[in-house]
């Protein structure tokens, strides 16, 4: 059991990261790639990957990813940027001895091969391979989902947001998964490697992720920036693929609802109030106050005051039926929600 030890000073620097972190998906669902769990989620982005990556490019990356165990914390970067290109470039200057360190610990889970050997001596020719290998698997495995990812991570961020305003940290750190206990001052994760973490008033920074699978996970560095990354509650439909932003008119979703209450629904993914919502949607508060009313009547957002003002936000089914948008029905989802 991991078990986190948070100070008072920690406890008031608590942030739910607002969007997925490009390089946590790309490692995250490397592992993926290596199970079969999870197949009503996972198992046709599984058959599309593979046929799209090469052989030679998976070998590298899967080389340094095992399905269990540990992985160099320079895939990651601690402080990475939230755009996937900076954050690649974040992973590619990662200093010589902090490379063959991180390399030598993972010598020790599993044999090292000649690739990870020739990339533990930080030259700039293995640099440039690993890179071309993490951008060819990217751009197959997760840009063509990452609408789609961003859409069910940002409503994780605003219900999570509303635990953390209405009930305070406690709630927010009571109920984040399954898998993990808040016993003040102490947040438990279970199926982890036994091992304390003291953020000694760092604070912590939670990062949710559609790859991440039935328990959370974070960097192997006690001294790196604390980070928690931990599973949204996965539905089918949540790895739909982009479609070149069909117009709203042909669009399956504006079809069942209307263009501007399809617009709506999609706006309160990450909360908004009346009048934001009347911005987003370019129509008229009084407008946007009606569509509000519908959609909270059929019981795909949820309205709350918020001092002068009130605010809307997605619910699950709400957020069902977007994942259902371009792919069928939506469905319930496979995991006990958190």
């Amino acid at each position: 059991m991991l078990r986190i030890h948070f100070t008072p000073r920690d406890l008031a620097r608590v942030t739910v990261a607002t969007r997925p972190a490009p390089l946590w998906e790309v490692l995250l669902s490397l592992h993926m790639l290596q199970h079969s769990d999870g197949r009503l989620i996972f198992e046709d982005w599984r058959r599309q990957v593979r046929a799209r990556v090469a052989p030679d490019q998976m070998r590298l990356l899967l080389e340094l990813t095992p399905s269990k165990g540990y992985s160099p914390d320079f895939l990651t970067p601690a402080e990475s940027e939230p755009d996937f290109d900076s954050a690649l470039e974040q992973t590619l200057a990662t200093p010589r001895q902090q490379l063959r360190s991180q390399l030598d610990l993972l010598a020790t889970y599993r044999p090292a091969s000649p690739w990870t050997r020739e990339l533990a001596q930080g030259g700039r020719m293995s640099m440039h391979k690993l890179g071309r290998a993490i951008r060819t698997y990217h751009d197959a495995a997760i840009a063509p989902y990452w609408k789609s990812i961003g859409t069910h991570v940002s409503a994780d961020h605003a219900h999570r947001g509303e635990a953390l305003a209405r009930h305070g940290v406690d709630r927010l750190l009571s109920s984040l998964h399954p898998r993990v206990r808040w016993v003040a001052p102490v947040l438990q994760v279970l199926d982890m490697n036994d091992r304390d973490l003291y953020l000694d008033g760092r604070g912590i920074e939670l990062q949710p992720s559609a790859f991440c699978w039935q328990v959370p996970t974070k960097l192997r560095d006690p001294d790196l920036k604390p980070i928690l990354v931990y599973p949204i509650q996965h539905a089918p439909g949540i790895l739909r693929q982009a479609s070149g932003e069909p117009a709203l008119s042909s669009d399956p979703l504006g079809s069942l609802l209307g263009s501007t209450r399809a617009a709506a629904l999609e706006a309160t993914v990450h909360g908004c109030t009346t009048t934001e919502l009347a911005k987003r949607c370019n129509i008229s508060p009084a407008a946007a106050s009606h569509q509000a009313t519908v959609l909270r009547e059929a019981g795909l957002i949820t309205t709350r005051r918020a001092g002068a003002s009130v605010r809307h936000e997605i619910t699950q089914l709400g957020i069902w039926l977007l994942s259902g948008h371009g792919s069928g029905h939506p469905r319930p989802p496979t995991q006990t929600p958190v």
